[in-house]
């Protein structure tokens, strides 16, 4: 192995340290619009609280107007380069989508980290209703979209998926 062999690592491990930074930002701003009242629990917004297809895709958590918009704007947001250079993959769509798992896992981690109304104390399962199902310590979200998000960015770095 030389030095070159490195590369895609640190290209990758860069990557991640970038969308963390991009979480840790995102993570402030919705502590500034939400205060201590998660998902969106207080803002003027409409809300679903209950359908089965919230069950099965959202993990029982209500739908609310302010998330029906957010999360696709993120989703085109880092999807933004592959606009930019006109260049779309298999590959480069399993890094992105890899990319958008650890953004939110990060954001909405440190929405409880940071938030002075919960701490780290506070992420229990007592105290953060609208997550849940949890596993050990954490949401079951967590531990899905992490192996999730681990395959896909193998994926984008191995020639099983096409270019």
């Amino acid at each position: 192995m030389n030095a070159t062999d490195f590369i895609p690592q640190r290209r990758t491990l860069a990557l991640v340290a970038w969308v963390v930074l991009l979480g840790f930002f995102f993570a402030n701003v919705e502590i500034q619009i939400e205060g201590s009242a998660g998902w969106a629990a207080n803002l003027p917004t409409w809300r679903i609280e209950k359908h089965w297809l919230l069950d099965l895709f959202w993990g029982g958590r209500p739908m609310t107007g302010y998330h029906a918009w957010v999360f696709p704007f993120v989703a085109l947001f880092f999807h933004l380069p592959v606009v930019f250079n006109g260049q779309w993959s298999w590959r480069i769509e399993a890094r992105i989508i890899a990319c958008i798992m650890v953004f939110w896992l990060v954001e909405d981690f440190l929405w409880f980290v940071l938030n002075p109304a919960y701490g780290i104390a506070k992420f229990t399962p007592a105290n953060v209703p609208w997550h849940i199902h949890w596993a050990a310590f954490a949401p079951t979200d967590y531990w899905t979209m992490s192996a999730a998000a681990v395959v896909l960015f193998f994926l984008s770095r191995t020639r099983i998926v096409a270019r």
